[in-house]
């Protein structure tokens, strides 16, 4: 493996993705890899855009999201309008999350209650058979 370049399969070592998703980024115009015959090669930058598509992707970000932040790292002001747009739309996506977490934790409540409530009866009917 090249310090500069790594093959698909190192890549895949590397982030613990598949071949098929490399090339669905690829697809997406995610990554850039150099193309020798039907060998794909992936440079520092690649590595460096998978880094950041995967932890969108984890926190989760659109695939569109992330190609709008990726695109913003060109714009020539050292990432500050990037940075911006990046905590902007993590600021949304954190929100998101809570008010998922919220809507869960109410769920888990109301399921306890329910299954408690079933245990109950259950017990009820045991003592009077």
């Amino acid at each position: 493996m090249s310090e500069e370049t790594m093959t698909i399969r190192e890549m895949c070592d590397t982030f613990d993705v598949t071949p098929r998703t490399l090339r669905f980024y690829e697809a997406k115009e995610l990554l850039f890899p150099i193309r020798e015959g039907q060998k794909r090669l992936f440079t520092r930058r690649d590595r460096a855009r998978l880094k950041l598509i995967l932890r969108g992707k984890r926190f989760g970000f659109s695939l569109e999201d992330i190609r709008q932040l990726l695109d913003l790292y060109h714009v020539g002001d050292q990432q500050k309008t990037q940075f911006a747009k990046t905590i902007e739309l993590a600021r949304q996506r954190l929100a998101d999350m809570q008010g998922q977490r919220n809507e869960l934790d109410k769920a888990i409540g109301e399921l306890r209650t329910q299954i408690e409530q079933g245990e109950h009866i259950l017990a009820e009917m045991a003592h009077t058979s």
